[in-house]
């Protein structure tokens, strides 16, 4: 704790004559027997005086007033036997503590006094500061969280982990909405410092990779500043590190899911059938098996519960199959592979696929689907080889239509179409 004047006037025996503003600290000692020593001070020094030169009292306390000073000491039992009557009442109107230093107590004594305490204040400051720097570093090692917590604790105030826009990670205690000061301050390295009611705030960035904001009672001393300082320091290199372990597990991934599109088994790949969804880069958070390949998240998982382009079932040795089909389902921007007109023509097992395709169809449709598609769609050759008039040619096909759920004017379903008719015989 900072020695004040009320403590100082206590340990060494110095009567007080102006008892106003006694619990300002004591930053240092100066003597001096100049009418203006302001030139020499730089606020927060006990002046101490015999008053050889005081010149007029009003003016001087003044002057001592405007520089900073916390206070005057007068000798006495030198130049003057007792404290100056016209100086107790200068001092008292200006608010400027006023104590006697009786001749028994040397000035020395106070200066030595003095400089024990700044002593000790320096020495608790480096103690503290270093008790934090190791408590951060500990809370690292575990979490981004605990160096959150671990701050608010230490500062005796409230701390939070912001990302790059200002949206809350981690947080202990009470702050107010940050997203517009993080707006403000931007991705690069800056920082800044408010008040808002009668809480302190400062901010500053984390790297490129967010901010730590904390909000405390009173201002920030030299000290919890630089303990704001390690923590922001220690959570850059954190986030940091983070982000090069990410990488280098997105890169594991994908190398995995290469090995599987080669055929070579691995670890982990989900049990049998699956089937493999592609989802858009930017997806967070994706399901069991995922890797990042030609630009899109590949997932290998039986159902997923958002917006994909999937295959059909396949297995870990047909993951490559698996991938050609989700990637036939992206460029036609259908959900399945079962939708991509002439996917049929790929299928495992094609007998299976051809029945199932044309099951709604009766033999009486069958045949005319056969005659139109070898007829390429014309509706006339069609009509006179079934022996039938053109718009009967025209409905068979519509009807065809209804009942397999697909647009025959796609050249994809035509083949598929053609080739299942031919397989089924």
């Amino acid at each position: 704790m900072p020695m004040t004047l009320a403590g100082l006037a206590r340990e060494v025996g110095l009567p007080v004559h102006v008892a106003t503003g006694l619990d300002r600290p004591v930053a240092w000692v100066h003597s001096t027997e100049l009418a203006d020593p302001t030139p020499f001070l730089e606020g927060g020094e006990l002046l101490l005086t015999t008053g050889i030169a005081l010149g007029p009292h009003r003016a001087y306390v003044r002057r001592l007033v405007d520089a900073g000073a916390v206070g005057l000491g007068f000798g006495t039992g030198l130049s003057h036997a007792r404290v100056p009557a016209e100086l107790v009442a200068a001092a008292r109107a200006e608010g400027l503590p006023l104590v006697e230093v009786p001749r028994e107590v040397p000035f020395i004594a106070i200066t030595k006094a003095v400089s024990r305490a700044v002593a000790a204040d320096e020495y608790a400051a480096l103690t503290r500061a270093g008790e934090a720097q190791r408590a951060l570093t500990r809370a690292a090692l575990a979490s981004t969280a605990d160096v959150v917590r671990r701050l608010a604790a230490l500062i005796g105030g409230s701390a939070a982990l912001l990302d790059p826009d200002g949206v809350t990670v981690h947080a202990t205690g009470d702050l107010p909405d940050l997203r517009p000061e993080a707006a403000r301050l931007g991705p690069g390295p800056a920082g800044s410092a408010w008040q808002v009611g009668g809480a302190h705030l400062a901010m500053q960035s984390v790297g490129r990779l967010g901010h730590l904001a904390v909000a405390t009672p009173g201002p920030l001393d030299n000290v919890d500043r630089g303990i704001v300082n390690t923590a922001a320091a220690l959570l850059t290199l954190a986030l940091a590190r983070s982000g090069a372990e990410d990488a280098v597990r997105r890169e594991l991934r994908t190398a995995r899911f290469r090995l599987l599109l080669a055929g070579v088994p691995v670890e982990d790949v989900p049990d049998g059938p699956f089937r493999v969804f592609l989802l858009p880069p930017d997806t967070e958070d994706p399901p069991e098996f995922w890797a990042e390949h030609d630009g899109h998240v590949v997932v290998l998982a039986r159902e997923i519960d958002r917006p994909a382009h999937a295959s059909t079932e396949v297995d870990a040795g047909s993951v490559a199959r698996g991938y050609r089909e989700a990637s036939r389902a992206l460029e036609e921007n259908v959900p399945d592979f079962a939708d991509v007109p002439g996917s049929g023509l790929l299928a495992p097992d094609v007998a299976v696929h051809a029945a199932a395709l044309l099951a709604p169809l009766d033999e009486p449709l069958r045949d005319t689907l056969r005659v139109w598609l070898a007829c390429h769609g014309q509706w006339d050759p069609a009509a006179a080889r079934l022996g039938v008039h053109r718009h009967t040619v025209r409905n068979r096909v519509r009807r065809a239509e209804e009942l397999l759920g697909r647009s025959l004017d796609a050249p994809g379903v035509r083949a598929e179409l053609w080739f299942a008719l031919h397989v089924a015989g």
